[in-house]
Formats: C-alpha cells, sequence, structure tokens
C-alpha cells in the first residue's frame, strides 16, 4: 500500500487546482481501488431497447460531429444557422473547442431575443457554468444594478459571452479559445440584430473591435463609439466598450469611468427612441 504524507497531498491539491478542479462535485471522496460489487442475481435483467443505455454528459451532444478546432469550420457551422434556436443547437454540438470538455455545460445567453442592446461579457464563471446562465454571480449582480441605473435590465437586453464555455479555474480565454468561438458571437448579434452594442471588458473589445484598435487596452478603448461591421448586418453597428463589472469589483476607483459609459449609452438610447 503506497503512504501518502501530508506534503504530498498539498502537492496533489495544487496540482488539482492548477488542471481547473476548483470544487467538489461529491460529498465523500471514492475508492477507486475498491473491487466493484457484484451484481445481484436475484436483481431483474431490463429487457427492451432501454438496456445498455449510456446517458451522455449534460454538455455533450449525443450525435455530435467532431470537428477541427479552427474558425473557419466554425464559420461554416454559425453561417447555417438562421435563428437563435440552431445557433444554440449548432453550439451544443460543436465539438471544436476544448472548453466544452472541460465545462459544465453550454452557457449561452440570457435576455430579450429582438433586443436593442447586446451586452457582451467575456466568459463564463464557476456560478455561471453551474446556472447555464450568463453572469450571475457577484459580477452579474453588480451588471444588474449598471444597468438598473440607466432604466434596464436584463429581460430587456441580451446578455452573450465572448466565450460560451468556462475556462478551467476562471482563467482568460486564449486568442486560440476566442477565434475559435467568434463565428457564433457575430452570428448571434446578427440573429439578434441589435441597435448598438456594450462590450465589456478587453476580451469582448479585442473579439469585436477591428484591428489595430484589437491591439489596445481597454482603458484606451472604453469611452469612445465604434462603428463596428458584423456579418449578416446591412450597416455598421455602434459599439462602445466599457469595464468588465468583475474589474469594477476588484478596482472600484474605476466606477466613476463606467458611469460615464453608462451615461454615453443612455443618451445614446434615448435618441434611438427618439427617431423610432
Amino acid at each position: 500500500m503506497v503512504k501518502y504524507g501530508y506534503m504530498d497531498l498539498i502537492e496533489a491539491l495544487r496540482l488539482q487546482v492548477e488542471w481547473g478542479a476548483d470544487e467538489a462535485l461529491l460529498d465523500a471522496p471514492q475508492d477507486r481501488r475498491a473491487a466493484a460489487p457484484a451484481a445481484s442475481a436475484s436483481a431483474p435483467v431490463q429487457a427492451g431497447p432501454a438496456a445498455g443505455r449510456v446517458h451522455a454528459p449534460r454538455h455533450v451532444a449525443r450525435h455530435a460531429t467532431v470537428l477541427p478546432a479552427g474558425p473557419a469550420q466554425a464559420a461554416k457551422v454559425a453561417e447555417g444557422c438562421e435563428s437563435l434556436e440552431a445557433l444554440q443547437a449548432a453550439l451544443a454540438g460543436f465539438t471544436g473547442c476544448a472548453l466544452r470538455d472541460t465545462a459544465t455545460q453550454l452557457v449561452f445567453a440570457d435576455g430579450a431575443a429582438d433586443a436593442r442592446l447586446v451586452v457582451v461579457g467575456e466568459a463564463p464563471g464557476a456560478e455561471e457554468d453551474r446556472a447555464g446562465r450568463p453572469f450571475v454571480g457577484p459580477a452579474g449582480q453588480l451588471l444588474d444594478k449598471m444597468l438598473g441605473s440607466i432604466g434596464l435590465d436584463r429581460a430587456t437586453v441580451r446578455i452573450i459571452n465572448t466565450v460560451p464555455w468556462r475556462p478551467p479555474g476562471d482563467r482568460p480565454p486564449t486568442e486560440a479559445e476566442v477565434a475559435v468561438c467568434l463565428p457564433f458571437l457575430l452570428r448571434h448579434i446578427a440573429l439578434v440584430r441589435p441597435r448598438a452594442l456594450l462590450l465589456l471588458g478587453a476580451v469582448a473589445a479585442r473579439a469585436v473591435l477591428p484591428e489595430p484598435e484589437r491591439g489596445l487596452g481597454i482603458r484606451r478603448l472604453r469611452g469612445a463609439w465604434r462603428q463596428v461591421e458584423i456579418p449578416g448586418l446591412a450597416a455598421p453597428i455602434p459599439c462602445l466598450p466599457s469595464y468588465h463589472p468583475a474589474y469594477l469589483l476588484r478596482m472600484p476607483s474605476a466606477k466613476a469611468e463606467a458611469w460615464r459609459d453608462l451615461l454615453q449609452l443612455r443618451e445614446f438610447l434615448e435618441l434611438l427612441s427618439t427617431q423610432g
């Protein structure tokens, strides 16, 4: 029998955290060295088509087509979606992004399907991964307050993330992960057909904005409207980059700048209302 010391166990836990295992799914540890219990001789044998059925995890489509991980393949899948329902189903079956293998489930969107404003975040966190909805943790609670301060709520806007699966350990998504998910994000925006975008954080801003602004930091990007072309939309759409609510929780001093961004957004939406 192999005996583990205290420091060995600490190192094993540290390795699991580095791999993204930050929560326990069972109440008690499993002894995987123990022999599996023998089947009872008196147990009835299940007959019919249900016998031997294997249930797939809820975040893995049973008949998913394995696709190469690449933006070109993702764009081909996304372009074929003519509705939000079709887009969600395509994402659920898309295997070209490795994040889906470590996430609990797909986090697709929240809010109105025909919203004037689409709010784009970064990626789901642990609470969003469990709930299957974007922005439900502390950053989401702050976002709700920010929207409420200018007369909006999540029922009247559309909230999506640049990457729809949680990265392990809540790390930022890599450039490759953003690139392979970007066609789905752009198609989502095109299907909603909003009048404006609110890009929260550097990941969302760099994904949506064109070069050379894509290489700038969020402090230089925030607070200024840009016109961005979205495939599938006839005209460029106004985009306003601002700070991510998670950043504002860490840096409360930036809330004054974020408030000025919200005032700009409110003024723009009020102008749209007068134009009809």
